[in-house]
């Protein structure tokens, strides 16, 4: 038989009774379900989180293995959002867990973000359109934000408030212009994604031992991974996503950030008036840039 306060007791001593009853009351909404987002939603089922809106429309496959929370030979070929679903209820029966199958689109985009606390980005690292939407919305509806990247063997993590930098003010994506071409609509998008890599992570630590440049290509959607990076996205994130729901504890949000790098033992906090825009940031895009083109 199934008792919530037993199964979350260890918690207690790092948070109150009080607050406990408080996570068990919270809704989180979680973008992707893939390499962070199952981690992600796990680590909130076990800190006792008792409401949840999780979105994914991708299947399990072998490529996963490597990195992601529910895949393996049991969960091959079965949708993600289904699996994690599953995965939560069984951590948590009590657990409210509303699944937006079909993905995050623009119809569906009220209902996920309906009564949410905080919306956790996890989504894939190419799925800029629909990432800047939520996140907007979430700034219009006064939903804190957080992302929290693998980079290489380590983490590097951002939070956006309300009434604070926004996402947008803070990336400055560039948008396609009327009469570009489809090879100049493509440059731009693989742009826009350096700039969310390097938005995330500004210092861009684990360019230092990346030692096959080819692994990452843009244009093919392809980009390596480590399961070291995942579980310590998942640790930092969810120590702020508890922090921001219980409102205690200094919170880093843009346009600071944090990057710790457990390859290169080094933590790296990170402030970037202007965002994108700063000149730091132009000249670590152009050094990427040039980086990978070696």
């Amino acid at each position: 038989m199934f008792n919530y306060k037993e199964a979350f007791s260890r918690n207690i001593g790092w948070v109150t009774q009080d607050e406990q009853e408080r996570l068990r009351n919270c809704r989180v909404a979680i973008g992707g379900l893939g390499g962070v987002g199952g981690d992600h939603a796990i680590v909130c089922a076990r800190m006792g989180i008792g409401n949840f809106h999780i979105s994914d429309l991708d299947d399990y496959d072998l490529a996963n293995f490597n990195r992601q929370a529910g895949a393996s030979m049991n969960t091959i070929g079965k949708p993600k959002a289904e699996v994690m679903e599953n995965t939560l209820r069984s951590i948590n029966p009590d657990a409210e867990v509303k699944n937006f199958s079909e993905g995050i689109n623009e119809d569906n985009l009220e209902a996920f973000l309906d009564g949410v606390d905080i919306y956790i980005d996890s989504l894939d690292i190419f799925a800029l359109d629909i990432r800047r939407k939520v996140f907007q919305r979430c700034y219009e509806k006064g939903i804190p934000c957080i992302t929290a990247a693998p980079m290489g063997m380590g983490t590097a993590m951002l939070v956006f408030m309300p009434g604070q930098m926004s996402f947008e003010e803070y990336f400055c994506m560039q948008d396609p212009k009327p009469g570009d071409t489809d090879e100049q609509k493509q440059k731009m998008f693989e742009d826009n994604i350096m700039r969310f890599v390097i938005g995330v992570s500004p210092s861009v630590q684990q360019r230092h031992y990346l030692v096959e440049r080819s692994s990452v290509n843009f244009l093919k959607k392809k980009v390596p991974s480590t399961c070291m990076g995942i579980s310590l996205a998942a640790g930092v994130l969810c120590t702020n996503v508890l922090k921001l729901l219980l409102k205690r504890g200094d919170v880093i949000f843009a346009p600071h950030g944090l990057h710790f790098d457990a390859y290169r033992n080094k933590l790296v906090k990170t402030w970037r008036p202007g965002g994108n825009s700063n000149p730091l940031q132009k000249l670590m895009f152009w050094r990427l840039k040039n980086l990978l083109k070696e």
